[in-house]
């Protein structure tokens, strides 16, 4: 028994430290670049395609073949995706979200690749370059870290690395070669992928879909690292791969047996979905989404005629066998899944295809036991919604890219575990079609008209008031849930409905295909759809009905991966072209009208008096109360020490101080955006408000403006106001109080139908101040709200501030300029040092 746990043990250790160089890679890109590499499972399935066709086809001997693979194909092949794909991204200041989506397109394009140029048949035959002894892979490792930790450490190399990491454009303007540490960083981070490659492809399966998905998989030791320390990564690589090894010993009878198996051969999986799910994400909050479209566009009237007759060709010019077409409109549903959860809402979901395989499941067990195959199809949609719910919960708690982690794990683990197990899938009848639409033209028919449904459920949801609270948290969340929205919630809806959409698509599709087929819901072509959705673009209802007869027909009709090769390339230029569907739309041309002067209070107050607020008879002498806030950063900086505010009902007070005083964070704190820790509280007219999130405060009175201007630029002028008035604290007439904001703040004109996204900064002021006015709030936090103005619009901005005063608004204003300070507060409170200064 010893001797059989000491070669479980060896074998869990050369799989534990091929996923450690994993990790060693990620980590060291992610610092160097800021950019989650999701390619690098391909990367390293490129280099193990590339020594085999070396040693094996070519007949190299193995050493040199491995060096010119690991030292020059390798990090040759990540100074071109850095040269190609990701220096423009950034030099361009593209978000991680963007950035992620041009790691998807290189995922994509290289799996397409290696399929045009290897073919897509599993290989058994790649070299063996280390032995079967998992001492040297081990030293390896620990020899690759002990390299990174000096250089990171002791050379001027990795003092500027850190200075890179720490703040890029502060470094650069220190003299620091960014874009050199950036190619250094793609060069490592290559090698490592090759070196993992080279040393998996001996042991799993070799072919463009397995080696990569595997990778990915391994991930979980950097997100368990967090994408920072290197020892956790390999420690953590250690441990789930021994423990995977050492599982292999039991077999439990009964129900048992089978999941253990599972579990065993999946731990990696698993350790993914509890880290991507549960420990802190990387990232931060309000920089997981996509930025809105670069300006307004509408579709041509004509289009979606002549896209109704292209549906309906099928059935006018098709023949009996409709084996192909009759997919198309399934598969469009699932693509329109992608539209809701990443196209308006602008998060990243990689995950989609695990809830149409999900669909595609419950609708063949369902029809398996004896249910009709429509009622199948109706039970499937709603339980794979709520599977959505449930998965989402967790999920949509992340932010930066622990969201699109969250959302990959999660498609990764339904695909490992359930899809592909025979303890959910044995034993399944074809799932028949329902008995009024047996022939492929009857199908088809009721795809269209499925599809007609979803397609006005969809476009309705982008309207009106849900559709701008959905643009609102796209393009700025911290601001959406300052105006009243409820984020948490909204997300939830949209996850949701997602999941259920991507459900009724994947039980049509294996209802048309007559099969289930967990491969047609890999997570791999869950990446293959994400990647044509944002190539055609993600915001467009038109592009799951252009993307779903492309990915058909390519697959049957082109070379094979051709559609995975087109898509993947466009995909890491979705950062500099525009999407495809851009090219069918006009631009909105509303003019560039002059924007108005700023209205003096005097006037505003005659046309749309601030006093009707409907404020109570007896307001609270204090609205807003703070007691003993204390704020420490994660990593140990103090912001406040115990701080107490009051303030006076109807008054204007004034917060001065030095820059990092704690001023914005003591705004944080009272708005709700952060939650003092350790201890403290906020009182408003009385309640308790320390645990209430930001949307909560809002809506009971409590509005905000930020340091930098916080708009929603997708939205014009007159839709971001009408937001505020939509979520605040008083939503029954949102339509009067967005013109009575609009007038108070002068932007009555026809500056309100502009987008805001290019709009000089005094006038970004004023909008937002609207917005804050237009939910009708009792108090009424400003911080630096005269920064950009010029001395007419500041002279304004007082006035304004003192007539609302009057009226009844209780004002708190963070603000460096004296003469606004003077002329408006009755009261000023100093800030230094985390404190108030008496």
């Amino acid at each position: 028994m010893a001797s059989l746990t000491y070669e479980l043990t060896l074998a869990g250790l050369a799989v534990g430290s091929a996923a450690a160089l994993t990790g060693i890679g990620l980590i060291v890109t992610h610092r160097a670049t800021g950019v989650l590499n999701l390619a690098h499972g391909a990367v390293a399935m490129i280099c193990a395609y590339v020594l085999r066709q070396l040693v094996v086809a070519w007949g190299w001997p193995l050493w040199p073949a491995a060096l010119l693979t690991l030292l020059v194909v390798a990090p040759g092949l990540g100074l071109v995706l850095d040269r190609a794909v990701f220096r423009p991204l950034a030099r361009a200041g593209a978000g991680p979200a963007r950035t992620l989506v041009a790691s998807t397109g290189v995922f994509v394009l290289l799996v397409g690749a290696a399929v045009l140029l290897w073919g897509a048949g599993a290989r058994n035959d790649a070299p063996v370059l280390l032995g079967d002894d998992p001492w040297p892979q081990l030293a390896t490792v620990v020899a690759v870290a002990c390299l990174v930790t000096a250089v990171t450490r002791w050379t001027r190399f990795g003092r500027e690395l850190r200075a890179v990491v720490d703040n890029r454009p502060l470094a650069v303007l220190a003299g620091v070669d960014a874009d050199r540490i950036a190619a250094a960083g793609w060069a490592f981070g290559a090698f490592t992928a090759g070196l993992t490659g080279v040393l998996l492809a001996p042991y799993v399966r070799l072919d463009p879909y397995g080696l990569p998905l595997l990778v990915v998989e391994v991930m979980a030791v950097a997100v368990i690292a967090r994408m920072r320390s290197l020892p956790v990564a390999i420690g953590a690589a250690l441990l789930i791969g021994v423990t995977q090894a050492q599982l292999t010993r039991f077999h439990p009878e009964g129900w048992a047996e089978p999941l253990l198996r599972s579990v065993g051969a999946n731990l990696f999986v698993l350790a993914l979905l509890v880290a991507a799910l549960v420990l802190p994400g990387i990232g931060g909050k309000g920089q997981d989404a996509l930025p809105p479209p670069s300006r307004a566009t509408r579709t041509p009237p004509a289009v979606w005629p002549f896209a109704a007759v292209c549906f309906l060709l099928p059935l006018v010019a098709g023949g009996a066998d409709l084996r192909t077409a009759v997919q198309v409109p399934a598969l469009a549903i699932v693509l329109l899944s992608l539209v809701v959860v990443t196209g308006r809402t602008g998060l990243l979901a990689l995950g989609q295809a695990a809830y149409a395989g999900l669909g595609a499941l419950f609708t063949t067990l369902f029809t398996t036991a004896g249910v009709p195959p429509l009622p199948a199809l109706v039970l499937a949609v709603p339980l794979t919604g709520a599977a959505g719910l449930l998965t989402a919960g967790p999920a949509i708690r992340r932010h930066g890219l622990a969201l699109a982690l969250a959302t990959l794990a999660v498609g990764v683990a339904v695909s490992r575990f359930v899809l592909t197990q025979p303890y959910a899938t044995a034993d399944l009848a074809a799932p028949a079609r329902p008995a009024a639409f047996a022939t492929d033209r009857a199908y088809y028919a009721l795809e269209l008209l499925l599809l007609t449904l979803a397609l006005l459920l969809v476009a309705a949801l982008r309207r009106g008031r849900t559709g701008r609270a959905l643009a609102a948290l796209r393009d700025h969340e911290p601001a959406a849930e300052a105006a009243g929205i409820p984020a948490t919630r909204l997300k939830l809806l949209v996850f949701t409905l997602a999941a259920a959409l991507a459900a009724l698509g994947g039980g049509l599709l294996t209802m048309a295909t007559q099969a289930f087929d967990p491969t047609a819901y890999d997570p791999l072509r869950g990446l293959l759809w994400f990647a044509a959705v944002m190539v055609l673009g993600a915001d467009n209802l038109l592009t799951p009905l252009l993307a779903a007869p492309l990915l058909l027909t390519t697959d049957t009709t082109a070379p094979a991966a051709l559609a995975a090769l087109t898509l993947g390339l466009l995909a890491t230029q979705t950062g500099r072209l525009p999407p495809l569907t851009a090219l069918l739309n006009l631009p909105r041309n509303r003019g560039t009208p002059r924007a108005p002067r700023p209205r003096t209070a005097a006037t505003s107050r005659r046309t749309a008096p601030a006093a009707d607020r409907e404020a109570p008879r007896d307001p609270p002498a204090e609205r807003l109360v703070a007691e003993g806030l204390r704020f420490t950063h994660p990593g140990g900086v103090t912001a406040l020490r115990g701080v107490g505010l009051v303030l006076p009902t109807a008054e204007v007070t004034a917060l001065v101080g030095p820059n990092g005083a704690g001023k914005s964070t003591l705004f944080d704190c009272l708005a709700g955006a952060a939650r003092p820790r350790p201890g403290g509280r906020v009182l408003l007219d009385g309640r308790d408000v320390t645990r209430r999130p930001a949307h909560a405060r809002a809506r009971l009175g409590l509005a905000r403006t930020f340091q930098q201007p916080a708009l929603f630029p997708s939205l014009s002028v007159e839709e971001n106001v009408r937001v505020g008035a939509e979520h605040g604290r008083r939503r029954g007439h949102p339509a009067a109080a967005t013109e009575r904001a609009l007038r108070l703040a002068g932007l009555a004109g026809p500056v309100r139908h502009r987008r805001t996204a290019g709009l000089p900064t005094g006038l970004l002021r004023r909008v937002e101040l609207a917005r804050a006015l237009a939910g009708h709030p009792h108090t009424l936090l400003l911080d630096e709200p005269a920064a950009g103005l010029d001395a007419a619009e500041a002279e304004a901005l007082s006035r304004l501030l003192t007539a609302l005063a009057a009226d009844g608004l209780t004002v708190l204003v963070v603000e460096h300029d004296p003469d606004l300070v003077a002329g408006t507060a009755a009261t000023v409170h100093t800030m230094e040092g985390g404190r108030l200064r008496p």
